[in-house]
């Protein structure tokens, strides 16, 4: 059984910078994907970033590449969204996300396990 439990949300002006966690356990993960998914008010939920939690494969969606950058600590088993220079649109709760394969992939029904999101509010 994997679980995840998101952390680091709030509330930061525009051009400011949050860093989101997911601390994940329940077994090795070595053989997972992982990824970062955001659903703002009345949208569907949409890929941010992802990756192979063995290294590489590394993929963002076009609105946040450039400005945010996806990591992980094996030793801590958590998984970490820098966020920088955010926009008001950048408003949503943000969900992390691990699937049973290595590659990384921007449908969130790929993925069988979910956190239970932190919410980022990012103001004008």
């Amino acid at each position: 059984q994997v679980s995840l439990v998101e952390s680091g949300g709030g509330l930061v002006q525009a051009g400011g910078s949050l860093r989101l966690s997911c601390a994940a356990s329940g077994r090795a993960f070595g053989s997972y994907a992982m990824g970062w998914f955001r659903q703002a008010p009345g949208k569907e939920r949409e890929f941010v970033a992802g990756f192979s939690w063995s290294g590489g494969n590394t993929k963002y969606a076009d609105s946040v590449r450039g400005r945010f950058s996806i990591s992980r600590d094996t030793a801590k088993n958590t998984m970490y969204l820098q966020m920088n220079s955010l926009k008001p649109e950048d408003t949503a709760v943000y969900y992390c996300a691990a699937r049973d394969g290595t590659m990384p992939r921007v449908e969130s029904w790929e993925y069988a396990t979910w956190g239970q999101g932190t919410q980022v509010t990012v103001s004008s």
